[in-house]
C-alpha cells in the first residue's frame, strides 16, 4: 500500500511530520475487517516498521464508525463452503491474531482514534494500540454472546487492557459502554468532544513525535515483553533495555542537553 490511494481502497494511508495516519475505508461496511482489509493494514504495519521517518501511528477510521469488528456478510458466504467455511475461517482467525501480534510488535506507538463504534474486534483494535484517544459519543462493546459466538479473540486483548472484571461483564453480557465507562476501565487513554478525536490524537502523536524515536521505540519493546512476566524476569528484561538505552547517542544528548540547560538535538540512535 502507499500513498495516494483512491477512496476505492479498503486502506489509506497519509503521512505528516513523523506521523503516518492509516485509515479503514470500508463505511459503507462500517470498516468491518473483511480478509483483504486485515492483510491490507498487516502489509501498511510492515511498511510502516521499515520506515524510519515515521515515529507514530494513527489509526482511525472513514464513516461514523470506527470499525464493528470481522465482516459478517463474507463470513456468512463461506458458510456454504464444501467444508462449512472451516479452511477460510482458520485464515480470517490467523490473520487477525497475526494482525494484532503486528501493532504490538511495531516498533512505533499506534494510537487508535475512535469516533462512532468499535465492536468486537474493532474493540479489539482499540485494545491493542497503545493508546486511544475517543469523541465523547464513541462507543465499544465485544457483542458475539448476542450472535452465539463468544468474542474469544478480543478477549486477547480485552483482557490485557483493562481489569479481568469489566473483561468478563463486556463478554459475557455483549453490552455497549460509553466513551466515559471506556476510560474509567482503562480501555481509552482520551475522552475529548464528538468529532475532536482525530485532532487531539495528532497533537498527542506530535508530542511523542518530539521525543527520540529511539528510547520510544526501546521503550515499547521493553514494555510489552516485560509486562505479562513474572517481576523477576520482568525486571531482568527493563534492566537490559535501560543498559542498552544509556548506552545510546540519545540518551547521552538528553542528559547532557538536561543538564546544560538547552533542547536536545535527536540523533534517533
Amino acid at each position: 500500500m502507499a500513498d495516494g490511494m483512491t477512496d476505492a481502497a479498503p486502506l489509506l494511508r497519509a503521512d505528516a511530520g513523523g506521523i503516518a495516519r492509516l485509515t479503514l475505508n470500508r463505511p459503507a461496511a462500517r470498516n468491518g475487517l473483511s480478509l483483504a482489509l486485515m492483510r491490507e493494514l498487516r502489509a501498511a504495519l510492515a511498511a510502516v516498521a521499515a520506515d524510519a521517518a515515521v515515529r507514530v501511528v494513527l489509526l482511525d477510521g472513514k464513516g461514523p464508525a470506527f470499525c464493528a469488528g470481522h465482516d459478517l456478510r463474507e463470513i456468512t458466504a463461506h458458510f456454504a463452503d464444501a467444508d462449512g467455511g472451516h479452511r477460510f475461517f482458520e485464515e480470517a482467525m490467523a490473520e487477525c491474531a497475526g494482525l494484532m501480534q503486528a501493532i504490538t510488535a511495531l516498533p512505533q506507538p499506534v494510537i487508535a482514534v475512535v469516533e462512532g463504534v468499535a465492536t468486537a474486534a474493532g474493540c479489539q483494535l482499540v485494545a491493542t494500540a497503545d493508546l486511544a484517544v475517543a469523541g465523547e459519543g464513541a462507543r465499544f462493546c465485544t457483542p458475539g454472546v448476542d450472535i452465539g459466538l463468544f468474542c474469544s479473540t478480543p478477549a486477547v486483548a480485552l483482557s490485557r487492557a483493562v481489569p479481568r472484571k469489566p473483561a468478563m461483564e463486556m463478554l459475557l453480557t455483549g453490552m455497549m459502554i460509553g466513551a466515559a465507562e471506556a476510560q474509567r476501565i482503562g480501555l481509552v487513554n482520551r475522552v475529548v468532544p464528538a468529532g475532536a478525536a482525530l485532532s487531539q490524537a495528532e497533537a498527542l502523536a506530535g508530542h511523542i513525535a518530539a521525543r527520540s524515536a529511539h528510547a520510544v521505540r526501546l521503550g515499547k519493546r521493553s514494555f510489552h515483553a516485560q509486562v505479562e512476566q513474572p517481576l523477576p524476569e520482568a525486571y531482568r528484561i527493563a534492566a537490559a533495555t535501560m543498559v542498552e538505552n544509556l548506552l545510546s547517542d540519545d540518551a547521552a544528548e538528553g542528559i547532557g542537553a538536561f543538564l546544560e540547560k538547552r533542547p536536545p538535538q535527536w540523533r534517533d540512535r
